[in-house]
């Protein structure tokens, strides 16, 4: 059973930067294609970007463009998003998410296309 964990979310002001890790774990890593969703109070769960299991691609959401970095470890089992020049819109629970196999008719930018999902890790941007 595949388990997902997030973790690094806090309280930061605006201008600034945290990383959030998504350690995995109950399934070969790289086998994964690893997702970050973001849900605002009221609002839907938005795509902020997503990352192939080789690491070797990536997309962006358009709010994350220019400013997150997706990134993986597969040696240590990780994922990792950058979220740099936070602004207060930014704040919102943070997911990561993971598939092994894609439907062809969803895209990457789809949650119903990811089979698993991390609790959440609550990002809150100051002014």
């Amino acid at each position: 059973q595949v388990q997902l964990v997030e973790s690094g979310g806090g309280l930061v002001r605006a201008g600034g930067s945290l990383r959030l890790s998504c350690a995995a774990s109950g399934l070969t890593f790289s086998d994964l294609a690893m997702g970050w969703f973001r849900q605002a109070p009221g609002k839907e769960r938005e795509f902020v970007g997503h990352i192939f299991g080789s690491g070797t691609k990536t997309y962006y959401g358009d709010s994350a463009k220019g400013r997150f970095t997706i990134s993986r470890d597969n040696a240590q089992n990780k994922g990792y998003l950058q979220m740099n020049s936070l602004k207060p819109e930014d704040t919102a629970v943070y997911y990561c998410a993971a598939f092994s196999r894609r439907s062809a008719s969803l895209g990457i930018d789809d949650p119903r296309v990811y089979n698993y999902w991390g609790q959440g890790t609550q990002v809150t941007v100051s002014s």
